[in-house]
């Protein structure tokens, strides 16, 4: 392994880092201590054409290359990240704000994923189809799409990233990777660097770093991408599909959009359990997870119960230094979020909800903030708070807490806790979302599952074949063995 990876003010443009010609500079915060870590000259409309230019070269040698070389540019790949778990994993404390504990499970999550990358080559068959014509021989041809855009976000940005750039580049796609602007190197640059010491040929993998006001459309309406790979909030999910299957090009979208994931509790719960996976499912990250439990429903018989030992749990929870091995609530990523967590909170004092724990701010770290007795039609329930903030909501019943569970925009991830695990499948599939995990946290993502929502939560599926599909097409062809009679 070479030296600790530097580096990282320039753009990763067909093989090579250089200086981005915006005028406008990227500055990259360290969200705890509020140190700068460095400035990012960042991409101009100029670079963006450059990029998708060499990544469209580089896509016409790519999409040829052998099972075996796109299986070993991902055993590459692992390999070097398992040699920089630790430089990884401080980089992602440092730059993303995580915890240790949620950086350590983002690095096990990208080798998962990159494993499932690596199968994928040899799952790109072509299909027989029977002929219903005599004499002809009809085929289903299975090719890559061609240059991919992938736009990923600040809050898990090492997985989020590497699950569409490494998919894509396994099946034959070549790469423009643009991060958010709070992790660039975390969500974009440090791949490059993955990448490039893997071994990946020049222009199959770029990243480039920029201003989402001055390329931010552009990368998203330029004529050559063939997919726009996106994850983030639903409204700017919104945007972009707009702009993807309304400009001169319709592209195909990939949308992990925003969530409200409900936990519900039912009434024959093994109550310390349950606690254990709301504490678990909320503030982990900060509740900076679009599958974060953003609401508790719990059955009255049980309510008090389950709020007094929710009550213990989260007040003796580790908050602070991100750095430390026991702390579980970091900071917030940005002074724009702490600001909109806090309204949050202000707003669901004066719906009437009770504010049982609370805490100030410091050093961009808000303390668990929990409310009970919450009014499903206040914006504590609707909203979804990317913030430590747990709202506990009262169901009558079984049959109440199901439409509680249904009544959102969103249909992400959901959680049911219930010792009878048939009760709990016959509810799980009750609920208008992508994923229900039964006695389990909301936050999931196994390389091998379909990963996606319902509603507003986003558009087709991350992880397995479901992804492959994504990223690859179809081309039917037939052949006709001996001439046809037309009747003309």
């Amino acid at each position: 392994m070479s030296d600790v990876y530097s580096g990282f003010d320039l753009q990763f443009i067909a093989g090579k880092w250089q200086k981005g010609n915006s005028n406008k500079l990227i500055q990259n915060i360290n969200p705890y201590t509020q140190q700068e870590i460095l400035q990012i000259p960042g991409a101009s409309q100029a670079d963006i054409d450059s990029v998708y230019q060499g990544a469209l070269t580089a896509w016409q040698s790519w999409s040829r290359s052998s099972v075996e070389e796109r299986k070993t540019c991902c055993t590459r790949l692992a390999e070097v990240v398992e040699q920089r778990r630790e430089e990884i994993i401080s980089w992602l404390v440092k730059e993303a704000g995580g915890t240790r504990l949620k950086a350590r499970g983002e690095v096990t999550a990208v080798l998962g994923i990159i494993a499932e990358a690596a199968t994928y080559p040899e799952r790109i068959v072509n299909t027989q189809l029977k002929a219903l014509e005599p004499n002809q021989q009809s085929w289903v041809y299975r090719q890559s799409l061609g240059v991919i855009a992938v736009i990923s976000p600040w809050n898990y940005p090492f997985y989020l990233s590497m699950r569409s750039v490494i998919t894509a580049i396994a099946t034959g796609n070549t790469v423009v990777l643009k991060p958010s602007s709070d992790t660039p190197i975390t969500g974009g640059l440090l791949l490059g660097k993955l990448l490039e010491e893997a071994g990946v040929p020049a222009g199959v993998m770029n990243v480039v770093v920029g201003s989402s006001s001055e390329i931010g459309d552009y990368f998203v309406e330029h004529d050559i991408p063939k997919l726009v790979s996106f994850t983030g909030s639903t409204k700017v999910g919104k945007h972009i599909g707009a702009l993807a299957v309304g400009g001169r090009c319709i592209k195909r979208v990939a949308l992990e959009l925003g969530g409200n994931a409900p936990l519900v509790i039912l009434d024959d719960a093994d109550l310390d359990q349950a606690v254990d996976i709301a504490v678990m499912g909320r503030f982990l990250n900060q509740g900076q997870i679009c599958m974060s439990t953003n609401r508790l429903i719990v059955d009255a018989s049980i309510y008090d119960q389950f709020v007094e030992k929710l009550k213990i749990k989260v007040e003796n929870l580790k908050v602070g230094d991100p750095s430390l091995e026991d702390t579980l609530v970091g900071p917030i990523i940005n002074e724009q979020q702490i600001k909109s967590i806090h309204a949050l909170i202000e707003q669901g004092k004066q719906d009437g909800a009770r504010l049982i724990i609370s805490g100030e701010t410091q050093n961009n770290v808000i303390p668990p903030h929990v409310f009970i007795d919450v009014d499903p039609d206040t914006s504590l329930a609707r909203n979804e708070s990317f913030g430590p903030i747990l709202p506990v909501i009262k169901a009558k019943d079984e049959a109440h807490a199901a439409i509680l569970a249904n009544a959102s925009e969103y249909g992400l991830s959901s959680g049911v806790c219930t010792r009878d695990h048939e009760r709990g499948i016959r509810f799980a599939l009750g609920i208008d979302a992508g994923m229900t995990h039964i006695n389990d946290i909301t936050v999931m993502d196994h390389p091998n599952a379909p990963f996606g929502g319902e509603k507003n939560s986003g558009l087709g599926r991350f992880n397995g074949g479901w992804l492959l599909d994504e990223f690859t097409r179809t081309h039917w062809i037939t052949i006709q063995e001996v001439p046809k009679q037309y009747p003309i």
